[in-house]
This record gives C-alpha cells, sequence and structure tokens, in this order.
C-alpha cells in the first residue's frame, strides 16, 4: 500500500471564496492529508469520478463540470454544461461511463446527460420530474430527489426522493438516455430515503434514512426484466445514548466489502456496521462522535484503519484511527480548515 499513490478530493460550497473543489495528497499510512491544489468553481455540491477512475464530475451552479483527472492527481476542466434546472445535490455515471445523472432536491427533478468520448458532458437526453405531496407540511410537501444511482448490472437507476418517501427504479435506456419507470419502493412513513449504495456483487443495496435515521437494507434480483427489491432488514445509525434531534446523512461501502459506515447530522457521529457478505445484514459496532458539526460526507481508507470526515457546519475536516478491537476511533491529529464541505472521495492514482 505504502507504493501507491492516492490523492483526496473535497467539495464545498463557495460562500465566502471561489474554490469549490480542493485537492489534497493522502498519506495512506497516517490516514492523513497534505493542501495540494484547488479548482475554482461555485457550489460543489457533489462530486463522482466516472467508473474508468479518468474523469471527474461535479455538480455547480452553472450545471455541471467535467475534469480529466491528471497522472499526479490535478484537474484539468473539459467543460461545463446548463441542465436546465436549478442546481444538483448528487451526481453519479452509469458502470460504462456513457450518462451522467443529476439529482435535484430543489426542484424534483432527474436529468440525463450524455458523456462524450473524451469523457467531457454532452448533450442532455432525459429530464423527469417527480410529482406529488408528502406527509409533512413543513418539508415534505413536495418531491426532493436526493440520489440517483444505477444498480451494479446497470439496469436500472434508483431515485431516492426524501419528500415523498419513496425510491423510484427507472430502467435505462442505454442508446437513447431515457428512463421509464419500472417500480416504486416505498419507505417507511417520514422516513425520507437519502442515499443509496449496492454491494458490490450487487445483491444487497443500503438505504440511509434520513428522519428515521435508519438504513434499510434490501435484497435485489433483476427477474424477467423486472427489479426486484425486498426489505431484510432496518437497523438503527445512532445508539440510546444519541441526541434527540439528529438524522442520519451520509453512508458508505468498505473497499472490501465488509463494512458499511454511516455519519448523523445533529448527533455529530460516525456509525459502523459489520456487514454479512452472504447475507447482507448488519451488525452495530460502535456509533462515535465525530469532533465536528454536521459530518455531510466522510471517507475511510482501503485499509479500514482511518476514517476522515468532511464536517460541513465546523468548517473542517477531521481525522480518526478505527480499532475493530475494541470497536473504536481515536483522533488522528488535528482538524483541517475546510469550509462548508458537502463530498469527499480517496482516489488511487
Amino acid at each position: 500500500m505504502s507504493n501507491t499513490k492516492y490523492v483526496v478530493y473535497g467539495a464545498g460550497y463557495t460562500r465566502n471564496h471561489n474554490e469549490g473543489i480542493r485537492i489534497f495528497d493522502l498519506d495512506p499510512e497516517t490516514g492523513r492529508i497534505t493542501p495540494k491544489n484547488s479548482v475554482e468553481i461555485t457550489n460543489a455540491s457533489y462530486i463522482a469520478i466516472a467508473h474508468n477512475n479518468k474523469f471527474l464530475y461535479s455538480i455547480t451552479d452553472d450545471g455541471v463540470a467535467s475534469f480529466k483527472i491528471l497522472p499526479d492527481g490535478n484537474l484539468e476542466q473539459l467543460n461545463l454544461v446548463d441542465i436546465n434546472g436549478m442546481r444538483g445535490c448528487y451526481i453519479s455515471t452509469d458502470y460504462e461511463d456513457k450518462f451522467v445523472f443529476v439529482a435535484g432536491y430543489h426542484d424534483g427533478k432527474i436529468t440525463v446527460l450524455r458523456i462524450n468520448d473524451d469523457g467531457s458532458v454532452g448533450a442532455i437526453t432525459e429530464e423527469l420530474f417527480h410529482k406529488g405531496t408528502g406527509s409533512i407540511a413543513d418539508r415534505n410537501f413536495r418531491p426532493h430527489v436526493d440520489c440517483v444511482k444505477m444498480t451494479r448490472d446497470n439496469k436500472y437507476l434508483c431515485a431516492t426522493d426524501v419528500g415523498m418517501d419513496h425510491i423510484k427504479i427507472y430502467r435505462l435506456d442505454h442508446t437513447t438516455g431515457k428512463l421509464t419507470l419500472a417500480d416504486i419502493v416505498r419507505s417507511e412513513l417520514e422516513a425520507a430515503p437519502h442515499h443509496v449504495k449496492f454491494s458490490y456483487d450487487g445483491k444487497f443495496a443500503y438505504i440511509i434514512n434520513e428522519l428515521k435515521s435508519s438504513i434499510d437494507v434490501y435484497s435485489y434480483a433483476d427477474v424477467d426484466n423486472q427489479p426486484i427489491f425486498e426489505r431484510i432488514q432496518t437497523v438503527s445509525t445512532i445508539d440510546h445514548n444519541s441526541a434527540e434531534t439528529t438524522c442520519a446523512y451520509a453512508i458508505q461501502l468498505s473497499d472490501d466489502g465488509n463494512y458499511i459506515f454511516c455519519s448523523n447530522a445533529g448527533d455529530d457521529s460516525i456509525g459502523a456496521f459489520k456487514r454479512d457478505p452472504e447475507t447482507g445484514l448488519l451488525t452495530q459496532l460502535f456509533v462515535l462522535p465525530v469532533s465536528g458539526r454536521f459530518p455531510k460526507d466522510f471517507t475511510v481508507t482501503s485499509d479500514n484503519k482511518h476514517l476522515i470526515s468532511m464536517n460541513n457546519e465546523s468548517n473542517d475536516i477531521t481525522f480518526f484511527n478505527i480499532n475493530y478491537d475494541n470497536n473504536t476511533i481515536a483522533m488522528n491529529g488535528s482538524a483541517v480548515p475546510f469550509p462548508a464541505g458537502n463530498c469527499i472521495i480517496i482516489h488511487k492514482l
């Protein structure tokens, strides 16, 4: 691992500056980062790396920006395209890197854009608005698409809607880039499904619920060209000592697939779960504070030994060593300033 080089990409809001994406070198042995460079971009709500590891895509006020990842981890902007709507909150690509998907929290919209051969973003192929009314007048009165992510078999796009308490499952036409509704997975009332992660074998989906502070575990299969999701477990993202006002936020799967991690805002904690690869079921290991406010995102090194928390409201990044023998995390050096951080990714060069 020591011969492998890594960088860390952090994305955040640009209220008092214009460096929406910041680049750091990562020391994988210590789990610490060193500032490397920055990119001028407005309000980078979320970033994603293409599955071919060659390109990075970012939400911005102006739509979607595409970047080529250079050999040293720096970014070279390719283009910037409009999404014909309000600024998105989540971005991802399909597993063949043919399309980019953007989730619209503010306008309840899904936007699909074609990816050009050179990695730049091309024309819009699909625009869908979620419709309806939810159950809580002050929050869930209208659709809020929070996450758009393909199933691992690259057949269906899952769109979580925190306003409508469900996940819409769309069939993707890989030629036209059009979406067709295939199914709707209903969450618990007032759960607010936020983000979804799939196991690497594609058999299980993990959906973190913002308001219920829980993770729903689903089995997934494609049967006769129809997506079948069955909920098999629900676990709490907090423990009995947690703050009363809290909401679950980010969810990550470890590189080896053996652990699921999550973050809790309000409680300002990170939860860790041991994952059974055969059954997909989770067992909680710990829920512990991150020494920062609103851990909006986080990442874990590939050896599962170090955790890095992106804390949006305390404007910093905090670092921890993970001890699985006694299920604890220990602060790993001082915090690094990062204004209004939203998203953080470790990238192997």
